[in-house]
């Protein structure tokens, strides 16, 4: 049982919970996922089982597609309405679009982050949250990320007796952004608290939304001995690289471990995917010192 589930990962879970429902529905302990969600948090949870768990950090490394809500007025402990709330500053007059869109343009791009207190990033040895869920503060290290787009619809929604502004937005970023923590910089550039009020993830590791499917669909497919309707190879978080078939002689070398010349692999790009018996078995590397490709990651010798 080898491949990739496109789950959908509903709100109420952690993603722990979903590889541990999932390893009770296969019967299978070799499952891991490619990015955690946070409970509150829905959408695309790629999952890969068996031999798949080797592309884990190649899915990890995809960019990402979500979207939510900013409140505009309030802020919480985890920038998120899961916290408490620490500050509040209700809005006389709601911003408009474009003094949104400003904003949000600040952060697009390549820019640095600094994540949450609440949050799974390891800081000597401990994890975030257990320095926030102690009391205590660390500093915390920031982080390079790269803002594809920070789209915003409308000017969204404003809440008079509350004094607060809601809106949509759309953004596109790569592996570990926190987009809590671009909620809560968005009010930062308007001057006033902010906080994450809803998320989905619209895609990952190159699934969207409409290619998911729920643990019940999953069950279901493994009750009925149809697992292979709904699982994906492991070629999946490959495609983007070139890829090269080969003859039987070299897939021995390489079977071997053994560095390839350019000629063997055919190829002149500096990673190439190996593929035998129409299956992707390994990544080689392109040695500029040796002149010879080598090899970068083994996925199967059989």
């Amino acid at each position: 049982m080898n491949g990739i589930i496109p789950l959908y990962k509903e709100r109420g879970f952690t993603s722990h919970d979903c590889v541990a429902k999932l390893r009770h529905i296969l019967h299978t302990k070799k499952v891991g996922h490619s990015g955690t969600l946070d409970p509150s948090v829905d959408g695309v949870l790629p999952i890969c089982i068996g031999a798949a768990t080797k592309v884990v950090p190649y899915l990890m490394a995809s960019g990402k597609v979500y979207k939510g809500t900013v409140r505009l007025g309030l802020a919480t402990t985890t920038e998120d309405l899961d916290g408490e709330v620490i500050e509040t500053q209700p809005l006389a007059n709601p911003f408009s679009l474009a003094d949104l869109e400003a904003a949000a343009a600040k952060l697009t791009g390549t820019i640095q982050q600094t994540p949450p207190m609440f949050s799974a990033v390891k800081v000597h040895g401990r994890r975030l949250y257990e320095y926030a869920r102690a009391g205590e503060t660390v500093e915390r290290p920031t982080r390079t990320i790269t803002v594809d787009r920070f789209d915003l619809a409308d000017d969204g929604e404003f809440d008079v007796e509350a004094g607060t502004q809601t809106v949509a937005f759309e953004i596109a970023c790569s592996k570990g952004t926190y987009v809590r923590t671009l909620a809560v910089d968005l009010g930062r550039q308007l001057g006033v608290p902010a906080v994450m009020s809803s998320l989905t993830r619209l895609s990952s590791g190159g699934f969207s939304l409409d290619q998911t499917v729920t643990l019940e669909q999953v069950a279901a497919a493994m009750e009925n001995e149809d697992l292979a309707s709904i699982l994906r190879p492991l070629d999946y978080a490959l495609k983007d690289y070139p890829q090269v078939d080969l003859p039987e002689k070299v897939w021995h070398l390489v079977q071997n471990g053994v560095w390839l010349s350019r000629d063997e692999v055919a190829s002149s790009e500096p990673i190439v995917a190996l593929r035998f018996e129409d299956q992707i078995k390994c990544l080689y590397e392109w040695h500029e010192e040796k002149q010879a490709y080598k090899p970068l990651k083994m996925f199967s010798t059989k």
